[in-house]
């Protein structure tokens, strides 16, 4: 079963992919009446692969819409998105439209259960993280039939319309840079590449620009769960015991840099002379840091209010998907030597 048109399906469209009638298909979704296993299992298989999802508010609106935005992010904790949530609210709060927050710890079964819901109250749009999704989530996304915004990362097809950064081309602009700096024995510290893809997407890009200049990753380590700045630690204290020829460690995010910075600053080692850093986000509450360390902005606050701007016009306009891409800046800090 698949679907072209971009508009809100209806039970119509459920009855007909599942061979039942409109009425035993509102029976099965709304957990009521006489059916059986069979009719029901064909219903939710139906409704699920078209991206139905059961509108909570039916006759209560004459628009059919209520003045949300739902706002799906894999993280409160993670400092890059509060950011982004200052970005979107700055625009919404000029308008008659209130952001309504989801949070999916990175988990695709997670997200699928969130966007189920929030769709079920049938919001004005959509902002989420990311450009992957399960097929039931981007069914979903494509049969809410308004608009939706992925942001942070453009590497990939977007459902509807996108902002962000390309991640890979991230990964190779700071590959670049630490190689014109003349650093060659380079380690990656980052998150496990399973659930945040666009680190996954910078080591690539990384990797693959260390290629080119003939040089490969000396060690690596990935991490999941624990706090940020006792892992950059950690692992910057076990990467060098395993490679201590090590003059250079890139990190996936600034939070895990900042550990292994205080830890090579409690070690006595010259920084950037002999061992350079960097990480990843350009986080201005690590300014206070002894050491201001190498990063690349990731366009967090601009890509908010990009993304709600987008929403505005769509929802009171109309009109075609759009793509923007944003360009990251290295800042060399004090911990990467200026080629």
């Amino acid at each position: 079963m698949t679907r072209q048109e971009n508009r809100p399906l209806t039970l119509r469209d459920v009855s007909e992919a599942s061979g039942v009638s409109e009425m035993t298909v509102s029976r099965v979704l709304r957990n009521r009446g006489d059916v059986s296993d069979a009719t029901r299992k064909r219903v939710l298989e139906a409704a699920r692969a078209l991206g139905y999802v059961p509108n909570k508010i039916a006759g209560a609106l004459a628009s059919q819409r209520v003045n949300l935005v739902a706002v799906i992010i894999p993280s409160m904790s993670n400092m890059v998105f509060p950011e982004v949530m200052t970005g979107i609210t700055e625009v919404l709060e000029e308008t008659g439209l209130q952001p309504v927050v989801g949070v999916t710890g990175y988990l695709p079964e997670k997200e699928e259960k969130v966007l189920y819901e929030m769709l079920s109250w049938r919001p004005s749009g959509v902002i989420l993280a990311g450009l992957e999704h399960s097929d039931a989530a981007r069914a979903m996304l494509r049969g809410a039939g308004i608009p939706v915004v992925e942001i942070m990362d453009v590497d990939g097809t977007p459902v509807d319309s996108v902002v962000g950064i390309s991640h890979r081309r991230a990964g190779q602009q700071m590959a670049q840079a630490i190689v014109q700096a003349g650093y060659r024995k380079i380690a990656f510290l980052g998150t496990k590449m399973l659930l945040d893809h666009r680190a996954r997407k910078r080591f690539e890009g990384f990797t693959e620009a260390l290629a080119k200049a003939g040089v490969e990753v000396a060690d690596s380590e990935f991490y999941s769960g624990g706090s940020a700045l006792a892992k950059g630690r950690e692992m910057t204290r076990d990467v060098l015991a395993r490679t201590p020829d090590l003059d250079f460690i890139y990190y996936s995010n600034d939070l895990i840099g900042a550990g292994g910075l205080l830890y090579l600053l409690e070690q006595g080692i010259d920084i950037p002379g002999t061992m350079g850093l960097a990480g990843f986000n350009g986080v201005n509450l690590l300014r206070g840091l002894p050491r201001e360390l190498a990063s690349m902005d990731s366009c967090r606050h601009e890509i908010g209010r990009l993304a709600a701007e987008m929403i505005v016009e769509r929802a009171q306009k109309g009109g075609a998907p759009k793509r923007i891409v944003l360009e990251p800046r290295i800042s060399h800090g004090d911990t990467l030597r200026h080629g």
